[in-house]
């Protein structure tokens, strides 16, 4: 799909846009970040990809050794048991968005793509909220940071807006449906597991209804 590695080059100038934050947060504020090699806290958050992250996550994932595809594979299945689980208990409180986003914060779900050795199968191509995990953020218009960081209250840090790559990646995922002929602006704004991403073909996910945990803001 022609038009679909023309858009990841698009998603790599927004993944790049973060890691330079994630680099810049570094020098100046080191001391107040946590991260560290085999640190899964952020591994184990619930969250969901728009259709431009779970295509570029299948490509690199295909290209996997088989061994490697395998494990994560049966990985997804504990993963989707999880997350069918927490998706009856949202639906419990439907109504209630506090109570709602209180359970998503709550729940720990070990991402596939976490091996038994605490790495990551996909570290070099990690969607862009795994990259901004240890550094103060803006969602949905409110500063959130890792619960391990030192960042003291009341000081004043930068904050990368996640708000606005959320904005970039919908629209990217827009004009990735458009390629295959479908202009579904609800649809591009559904979210998908990363165990559904890594087990289906890009072109499935185009033409099939999403099913994430919520929609994107």
């Amino acid at each position: 799909m022609k038009k679909a590695n023309d858009l990841f080059k698009s998603y790599e100038l927004l993944v790049d846009k973060a890691d330079v934050a994630f680099r810049d947060m570094q020098k100046e504020h080191g001391s107040c970040m946590k991260c560290e090699p085999h640190c899964s806290d952020c591994c184990h958050a619930v969250f969901g990809l728009f259709l431009i992250e779970a295509g570029y996550l299948k490509e690199h994932f295909d290209r996997l050794a088989d061994e490697e595809k395998r494990a994560a594979l049966l990985r997804c299945e504990e993963a989707e048991k999880s997350l069918e689980r927490l998706q009856s208990m949202l639906q419990e409180h439907e109504g209630d968005p506090q109570m709602q986003a209180y359970i998503m914060s709550r729940e720990r779900i070990p991402c596939p793509l976490l091996n038994e050795h605490q790495d990551c199968v996909l570290y070099s191509y990690r969607p862009v909220t795994c990259r901004v995990y240890g550094i103060p953020t803006r969602i949905q218009g409110k500063a959130r940071v890792c619960w391990k960081a030192a960042f003291k209250e009341g000081e004043r840090y930068p904050i990368f807006d996640l708000d606005g790559v959320y904005r970039d990646l919908y629209f990217l995922s827009t004009e990735l449906l458009k390629s295959v002929g479908m202009d579904d602006p609800e649809k591009a704004s559904l979210l998908i597991s990363v165990s559904k991403a890594i087990r289906t073909p890009l072109e499935d996910l185009l033409r099939q209804k999403p099913e994430g945990p919520a929609k994107a803001s």
